[in-house]
């Protein structure tokens, strides 16, 4: 069998997911022989009857196929690049069909994907997100890919019309595409739901671009690894200290206490804005 035919097979499988039916394989152009010779020499392995997967292909994407469906909503948030806070318990599959237990099933396909892949399109990732996640965690993924470029607001809003869709356009409404992070989501949020006021990822004059600004008076900072290197950490003392001279408080966080400890972290903030008269 020629090389090059099993090389055309393998960069087909990994544009399809690294795993696709024996029927996406043929509609593809590949015959059956190079399929049965792929096979036998474990270029590809037979998952199942009709199913056939590359050595090292992810597991979820495998289950998806076997399971006759996609990975959609969280399960399929990483495949996009996407922010995901949490990772799920049980994973997301979008079908329909009644046969797939041991999933999250989702229904509805607004935009369908396009080609053999099997995970959902962006669109229906996120819809089905917005649909079916806690607030904090659908805002995570749509302002990812807001912030990335990948579809805005309005394309999201349009698609969910109605009473029955009064939750996910509430979760809209929390995103504004100005997170570098998933926890600076989390922060905003957090902030935002006692009602402070807040400027995010505002440039002050002597000090540079800091996450958030509350009341006009105290920078909040959120510290990822980063904050831990040397030349950060030298970065971060000027940075303190230019806050300090230019009359500004200060508090700064890093990703467990805002995810683990958020009410520690909020009454600490209202307790300093509170002392500052800026509540």
């Amino acid at each position: 069998m020629n090389g090059n035919s099993y090389a055309s097979l393998v960069r087909f499988m990994k544009y399809a997911g690294w795993a696709a039916t024996t029927a996406t394989l043929r509609k593809a152009g590949f015959s059956d022989r190079v399929i049965r010779s792929a096979v036998k020499n474990r270029i590809i392995i037979r998952q199942r009857r009709g199913v056939l997967v590359l050595p090292d292909a992810p597991t979820d994407l495998v289950s998806a196929l076997v399971a006759n469906g996609r990975l959609t909503c969280v399960s399929a948030g990483r495949h996009h690049g996407l922010w995901v806070l949490n990772e799920p318990l049980v994973p997301h599959l979008f079908c329909r069909h009644g046969a797939a237990k041991g999933y999250v099933v989702h229904r509805e396909s607004y935009v369908p994907t396009e080609g053999p892949h099997a995970v959902t399109s962006l669109a229906d990732t996120l819809l089905h997100a917005l649909r079916c996640l806690p607030e904090v965690e659908a805002a995570v993924m749509v302002e990812s890919a807001v912030t990335q470029g990948r579809t805005t607001l309005e394309f999201l809003r349009a698609r969910v019309p109605g009473n029955r869709n009064g939750a996910a356009r509430r979760v809209l409404e929390l995103v504004d595409g100005s997170a570098d992070s998933p926890i600076e989501v989390v922060a905003r949020l957090l902030f935002w739901s006692a009602g402070i006021r807040l400027e995010a990822q505002v440039e002050l004059a002597g000090i540079g671009i800091v996450d958030f600004l509350l009341e006009g008076i105290l920078i909040v900072e959120i510290d990822g690894k980063s904050h831990l290197e040397p030349r950060q950490v030298k970065k971060d003392r000027f940075r303190n200290n230019a806050s300090t001279i230019g009359g500004f408080l200060l508090l700064r966080y890093d990703y467990e206490a805002l995810m683990y400890s958020p009410d520690r972290v909020l009454a600490e903030v209202l307790k300093v804005l509170t002392s500052r008269g800026g509540r």
